[in-house]
């Protein structure tokens, strides 16, 4: 098979479209006809290289994909072949006192395909049948194979980590990317008013298709000024920033009293200051948020697969291009996601 690959972490020239050893299921695996991909930040990082993290090389990127299952190993009970399914990329252990407890992205031994081990930007794919989700036959490659990462991230960072409630102010800052604009539309749909943050008119007018009831241009305009100005100088309840350093001490500052600030990455750094004079006296949440639940995953999934929500799709490459993919995803180009398939799928 073809396979998207690296063989040293560096720039984009390091990715390669070239052969790959065809994968075999093993015990409760199953091999996947893949259709379609998109790229993520963390396809970025993983080949950039992550700090602590070692990666068997030549390593395949991807953590997001959607395909046909062609066989199932051993032990395999819940997909058969034919059968459409959609990765979802969050590993556990299924038997730590977290796993146990329901709490899977809090497992002791959690990983992510496509970072720590090998993904699925590949003309086929062997994953465990616990990290794969039944698609409908009607919902679109692009939709299945683009959703999963980025809609169970926003879900769980609003429904479970922040708690959101109807009426309650929400401010997503990057609302052009994957989990950016999955944010907004989550937000929108539990009936919150929704501040989003973008660099471009064209981005903006994106967030505001998705539900964003007022934007601000980020580069334009101080969003923590214009947050005070929108809201009397209250705030907004929730802040969603995975931003990191470049913008977390304006978003601390646009929060109400009582805020809660929820965070999935640091695209711009790990290290601001932490502000803690502003959260002990305004009595501030700062929560971290990883992948999601099983739970949390149909739940989000059976939303995008009715239409409520939609993964926006900038654009569609043979995998042969994928390091176009990684440019676009790195110069934050367009809105939405970046979709590869391979090249005998176009």
């Amino acid at each position: 098979m073809k396979a998207v690959q690296f063989a040293d972490h560096g720039d984009r020239d390091v990715i390669e479209y070239g052969e790959f050893p065809d994968p075999d299921p093993g015990r409760g695996e199953v091999l996947v006809d893949i259709k379609a991909g998109a790229l993520n930040h963390l396809d970025v990082w993983t080949r950039r290289g992550v700090p602590g993290i070692d990666v068997e090389m030549p390593h395949i990127p991807g953590s997001d994909a959607a395909g046909v299952v062609e066989a199932v190993g051993e032990d395999v009970t819940r997909f058969e072949p034919g059968d459409h399914v959609a990765v979802s990329a969050g590993v556990s252990c299924g038997d730590c006192e977290f796993c146990r407890n329901g709490e899977e992205s809090l497992c002791v031994s959690f990983h992510i395909i496509g970072e720590h081990v090998r993904g699925v930007h590949a003309e086929k794919a062997t994953v465990p049948a616990a990290n794969l989700v039944a698609v409908p036959d009607d919902v679109d490659w692009e939709v299945a194979g683009s959703a999963s990462l980025v809609f169970q991230t926003a879900w769980r960072m609003l429904q479970t980590r922040a708690d959101i409630e109807a009426g309650e102010k929400v401010l997503v800052l990057g609302a052009s990317g994957g989990v950016g604009h999955a944010a907004v539309q989550i937000a929108d749909h539990a009936g919150c008013e929704v501040f989003a943050t973008a660099s471009t008119e064209a981005k903006l007018s994106h967030a505001e298709d998705c539900g964003a009831d007022h934007v601000i241009d980020y580069e334009a305009n101080d969003f923590a000024d214009e947050i005070a100005a929108r809201t009397g100088k209250r705030g907004v309840d929730v802040v969603v920033d995975h931003v990191g350093e470049a913008t977390y001490p304006n978003s601390l500052k646009s929060m109400a009293k009582g805020g809660r600030l929820v965070t999935c990455g640091a695209t711009t750094g790990p290290n601001p200051g932490a502000g803690l004079n502003r959260i002990f006296w305004n009595q501030l949440s700062v929560l971290g948020s990883t992948m999601a639940t099983p739970g949390e995953v149909d739940d989000v999934l059976e939303l995008v697969w009715d239409g409520t929500f939609e993964p926006r799709v900038q654009e569609v490459l043979p995998m042969s291009e994928a390091a176009r993919a990684h440019e676009m995803i790195e110069n934050r180009e367009g809105f939405g996601k970046v979709v590869v398939k391979p090249d005998s799928e176009l």
